[in-house]
Protein backbone atom coordinates (compact mmCIF):
# COMPACT_ATOMS: atom_id res chain seq x y z
CA UNK A 1 0.00 0.00 0.00
CA UNK A 2 1.33 3.78 -1.29
CA UNK A 3 1.52 5.95 2.28
CA UNK A 4 -0.06 9.63 1.95
CA UNK A 5 1.25 12.74 3.39
CA UNK A 6 -1.67 14.61 4.99
CA UNK A 7 -2.18 17.26 7.47
CA UNK A 8 -5.08 16.81 9.71
CA UNK A 9 -6.38 19.75 11.42
CA UNK A 10 -9.27 19.31 14.36
CA UNK A 11 -11.67 21.75 14.24
CA UNK A 12 -13.72 23.02 17.36
CA UNK A 13 -16.22 20.39 19.09
CA UNK A 14 -18.90 22.78 18.17
CA UNK A 15 -18.43 22.31 14.52
CA UNK A 16 -17.18 18.33 14.85
CA UNK A 17 -15.17 18.67 11.64
CA UNK A 18 -11.62 18.05 10.57
CA UNK A 19 -9.72 19.91 7.92
CA UNK A 20 -7.03 17.77 5.29
CA UNK A 21 -4.85 19.34 3.45
CA UNK A 22 -3.02 17.67 1.14
CA UNK A 23 -0.73 18.42 -2.00
CA UNK A 24 -2.26 17.74 -5.72
CA UNK A 25 0.12 14.60 -6.66
CA UNK A 26 -1.13 13.31 -2.95
CA UNK A 27 -4.99 13.76 -3.92
CA UNK A 28 -4.29 11.83 -7.44
CA UNK A 29 -3.16 9.01 -5.84
CA UNK A 30 -5.95 8.76 -2.99
CA UNK A 31 -8.72 9.44 -5.80
CA UNK A 32 -6.96 6.73 -8.01
CA UNK A 33 -6.97 4.12 -4.57
CA UNK A 34 -10.55 5.07 -4.25
CA UNK A 35 -11.54 4.35 -8.25
CA UNK A 36 -12.37 7.92 -9.63
CA UNK A 37 -10.47 7.43 -12.43
CA UNK A 38 -12.02 4.27 -13.36
CA UNK A 39 -14.43 4.11 -16.39
CA UNK A 40 -16.98 3.21 -14.58
CA UNK A 41 -17.01 5.77 -11.89
CA UNK A 42 -16.59 8.38 -14.73
CA UNK A 43 -19.67 7.26 -16.86
CA UNK A 44 -21.67 7.03 -13.20
CA UNK A 45 -20.75 10.48 -13.36
CA UNK A 46 -22.12 11.62 -16.82
CA UNK A 47 -25.00 10.13 -15.71
CA UNK A 48 -25.80 11.88 -12.55
CA UNK A 49 -24.95 15.41 -14.56
CA UNK A 50 -28.03 14.13 -17.44
CA UNK A 51 -30.20 13.35 -14.59
CA UNK A 52 -29.44 16.65 -12.82
CA UNK A 53 -30.30 18.75 -15.91
CA UNK A 54 -33.50 16.76 -16.65
CA UNK A 55 -34.48 17.39 -13.22
CA UNK A 56 -34.23 14.08 -11.76
CA UNK A 57 -33.51 15.07 -8.45
CA UNK A 58 -34.66 15.86 -5.35
CA UNK A 59 -33.57 17.26 -1.95
CA UNK A 60 -33.36 14.66 1.46
CA UNK A 61 -32.41 16.18 4.49
CA UNK A 62 -32.01 12.38 5.92
CA UNK A 63 -31.10 8.98 4.72
CA UNK A 64 -35.03 8.05 6.10
CA UNK A 65 -36.13 10.51 3.38
CA UNK A 66 -35.38 7.90 0.66
CA UNK A 67 -37.78 4.90 2.11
Amino acid sequence: MASLLAKVRKGSAASQTISLEMNARSFERLAASFGFFSDSFLKSIQRAERDIKAGRVRTITSLADLE
